[in-house]
């Protein structure tokens, strides 16, 4: 698994209070993993945070998944020069 995958699935067990290692990629935020709209926001403050990356909140809020997240974080890194 990618070190990006890894750090995504850190920072959701933190945010959400989960065990990281029940955090799988296909997992969605809300329905599986329980995320109320106040910890989506949370989590994308968070992904910034641990990236150093500046997301488009409506676009970072729209991401359904850990995978989603994963692959959608990585392009932003890119496209901001930041080295994953």
């Amino acid at each position: 698994m990618s070190d990006v995958a890894e750090r995504v699935k850190k920072v959701t067990a933190r945010v959400l209070r989960l065990d990281p290692a029940q955090i799988k990629l296909e997992h969605h935020f809300t329905t599986d993993l329980g995320a109320e709209s106040v910890q989506s926001v949370e989590l994308v403050a968070m992904f910034e945070e641990e990236f150093g990356i500046e997301m488009d909140e409506d676009a970072a809020l729209a991401v359904q998944s850990v995978g989603e997240a994963v692959e959608f974080i990585t392009k932003v890194c890119k496209e901001q020069g930041v080295e994953v």
